[in-house]
C-alpha cells in the first residue's frame, strides 16, 4: 500500500478516484454469524491515532473480542480525507483480527462521500471486505428529514438525485445516523445490517462498542493487542 504519511491532498485525491471506480455495489446476501466495527480516536492535531475493531455475534450482538492498535501517522487533518489517517492502522487492527467479521461497520461515510469514497469505502476495497458507513452526521447529500419515530428513513441523495444512502432515525426523537454502502454492500442490505444492529443507542452496537473501547485504549485503561471479550 501507498505510503499515506508522504502524501499531498492533491495526489490523495488521485488514490480516492483511482479506488472509487474499485468500489462494488451490490446487495450483501451471505449469511451473518460475525460482525465487526470500528473506529478512531485521535487529537486532530496530534500525529498519534487508535485504531480498534471489535466483533461481535450476529444477530445478538454479544461482544466477542476487540484489536486495538497505536500508530503514528504523518497525513494532516483535512475534512473529506480523514482515511488517509485512519485506514493505515485499521488495516494493522484487521490484520491482528483471528477471525474476521462477514461485514464490517464503520464508524464514517461509504459512498456518501464528494468523491464516493468515505474511508468505508476506502477500507473495503483495500481489504476486499463487505463494510458498511455508519455516521453521526452528514458530510455530503441532500435529503428530507425522516418522521420521528425510531427506523423512519430517507434517501440520501447527491446533487445528480442519485441515491447514495440512507437517513435513519435509528431511535425516537433522537438525530438521525447516516447509512451507506461502503463496499459489497448497496442501500438496502446496509440499511436491513444496521436495522438489526440497534439496541439502546442512537448509534448501532458494532461502532458504539468501538468508539468505548478506542477511548479506553486512548485514556491507558486497556492494552494494545486483540483481546477475547470477558
Amino acid at each position: 500500500m501507498t505510503d499515506y504519511n508522504t502524501l499531498t491532498v492533491p495526489e490523495a485525491t488521485a488514490i480516492q478516484k483511482t479506488l472509487k471506480d474499485q468500489v462494488i455495489v451490490t446487495p450483501f446476501t451471505g449469511d451473518i454469524k460475525l460482525i465487526g466495527g470500528a473506529d478512531i480516536s485521535f487529537n486532530k492535531f496530534s500525529t498519534t491515532v487508535y485504531a480498534g475493531i471489535v466483533l461481535l455475534t450476529f444477530p445478538d450482538l454479544k461482544p466477542v473480542g476487540y484489536s486495538l492498535v497505536r500508530k503514528e501517522v504523518l497525513f494532516p487533518y483535512v475534512p473529506g480525507f480523514l482515511a488517509f489517517r485512519e485506514v493505515p492502522a485499521l488495516l494493522e487492527a484487521w490484520e491482528q483480527l483471528p477471525v474476521k467479521p462477514d461485514v464490517l461497520v464503520v464508524d464514517g461515510h461509504g459512498i456518501a462521500h464528494p468523491r464516493k469514497m468515505g474511508i468505508a469505502s476506502h477500507f473495503g476495497v483495500l481489504a476486499q471486505h463487505p463494510t458498511i458507513g455508519s455516521a453521526k452526521k452528514k458530510l455530503y447529500g441532500k435529503y428530507e428529514e425522516p418522521g420521528l419515530q425510531q427506523n423512519e428513513h430517507t434517501l440520501l441523495t447527491d446533487k445528480f438525485d442519485q441515491p447514495i444512502g440512507t437517513v435513519l432515525r435509528s431511535k425516537k426523537n433522537v438525530k438521525p445516523i447516516f447509512v451507506s454502502p461502503g463496499h459489497l454492500t448497496d442501500i438496502p442490505t446496509s440499511l436491513r445490517i444496521l436495522q438489526q444492529s440497534i439496541r439502546n443507542y442512537r448509534l448501532p452496537e458494532p461502532t458504539r462498542l468501538a468508539h468505548n473501547a478506542v477511548n479506553s485504549f486512548r485514556k491507558g485503561l486497556i492494552n494494545e493487542g486483540y483481546t477475547k471479550a470477558d
